[in-house]
């Protein structure tokens, strides 16, 4: 028997875990709905994904250096890396994405132009799973209505995964990123050229912060927010067009976007034969809301456990060996969700707790911390004095805010 994998959806995480299969000559379906899509996210990736995931650098539109956090009160930390090949990766999406998906088709993944609507679970252990789809390589959104038998199926279709839904996996809470991309005067642009800026406070984004990221032609000004509702992103992007005016001065608005993120891992990311990965998992990390590499990585580690387990395709792995991925991935990762989650509670609790934020990283040693773990991924354990000197530099910030009042 051969060994036929499902995955649906083809951003980061469905097109890596594709390639991963492929490679290894699993039969491998590759689902996506628009092939020309652009997720609206800051799109910055960090250093290792460029290394691990072998991109190209016409991918990265700009290499930035320079990070500016800019407090409730409008004071401006600069944060810079030091080495010299460090860099945090500005990308498009739409760019990014279309790469990765077509390096899994050369591969040998079969890439269909569809929309997934249902999966016909089988009672067995065995049996295959049965997807519906949409078929709309004729080009047309009413397309022609198909099925597909399938052993295994990786759910890669993003935060109102379908997938989810089918196999039950159960809901989680969701924030909303939502963007305008502007095009500036070229004397503007040129201020952005290797510079991010975020801001912090309750007028920009209640729970979250707010950006303005640099792009290939164009800055991305963006909030994110837990609060669903469209009049309060309004306003809150309306605080960070405000913040952020001067800069923006003379710009025009090119495209708006808006997308939702999840807040953590769904209860349930494998039922059978089916996983989750990436967003559809609930893979975004609080406090940065970043999740390409995440999504990227995850997708790999799920696909490496099902070639592991299923002796090359030669074998229908069981839910148990698909839940070797989620073990793997917990042990990796878990720490780093947690002590985002905790500083994302601590710091972003209020305007006080806001600007004591600010000034810590205004710290050399925070900020290497800081900057170590996004660009490697790590929690990294900096030496015991270290870690000592920047507890109490947290706990004086806090106290100097008036922030650690309940």
């Amino acid at each position: 028997m051969a060994l036929r994998v499902a995955v649906v959806g083809s951003g980061p995480a469905g097109s890596s875990a594709a390639e991963t299969l492929a490679a290894s000559g699993i039969e491998t379906y590759l689902f996506e709905r628009k092939l020309d899509n652009a997720k609206p996210c800051g799109g910055a990736i960090p250093l290792c994904m460029v290394g691990e995931f072998d991109l190209p650098p016409e991918i990265i539109d700009r290499r930035v250096r320079k990070m500016k956090m800019i407090s409730p009160s409008n004071r401006e930390v600069d944060i810079n890396l030091v080495n010299e090949e460090e860099y945090i990766g500005m990308c498009r999406r739409e760019v990014l994405d279309s790469f990765l998906r077509n390096r899994a088709a050369k591969l040998g993944a079969n890439l269909i132009n569809a929309t997934v609507h249902k999966v016909d679970i089988p009672t067995n252990n065995t049996d295959p799973y049965t997807i519906h789809y949409i078929d709309h390589s004729d080009g047309t959104v009413q397309g022609v209505g198909k099925t597909l038998k399938v052993d295994l199926i990786i759910g890669a279709d993003g935060a109102n995964s379908r997938i989810a839904k089918e196999m039950d996996a159960g809901d989680y809470n969701y924030a909303i990123a939502f963007q305008e991309r502007i095009r500036l005067p070229q004397d503007k642009m040129a201020y952005y050229n290797n510079l991010a800026e975020m801001y912090v406070g309750d007028d920009v984004s209640t729970d979250f912060y707010a950006w303005v990221f640099p792009k290939y032609d164009h800055v991305a000004v963006g909030t994110g927010t837990m609060h669903v509702n469209k009049a309060s992103i309004k306003q809150l992007q309306a605080g960070i067009r405000a913040r952020a005016a001067k800069k923006l001065e003379g710009g025009q608005i090119i495209k708006v976007e808006a997308h939702p993120i999840p807040e953590h891992p769904r209860p349930r990311r494998v039922v059978g034969r089916i996983a989750l990965v990436g967003d559809a998992a609930g893979y975004v990390t609080k406090s940065s809301g970043e999740g390409i590499y995440f999504a990227a990585k995850s997708g790999r580690m799920c696909a490496e456990a099902i070639v592991e387990t299923s002796n090359n395709g030669s074998r229908i792995p069981t839910e148990d060996d698909l839940k070797v991925y989620i073990k793997r991935w917990d042990r990796k990762y878990g720490l780093t969700y947690k002590v985002l989650d905790i500083l994302q509670s601590v710091f972003y609790r209020s305007d006080a707790t806001r600007e004591a934020f600010v000034e810590m990283c205004g710290d050399l040693d925070v900020q290497k911390l800081t900057f170590d773990s996004y660009l490697y991924k790590t929690v990294v354990p900096a030496n015991p004095i270290t870690q000592l000197k920047i507890t109490a530099k947290t706990i004086g910030s806090l106290i100097r805010g008036n922030a650690l009042a309940p």
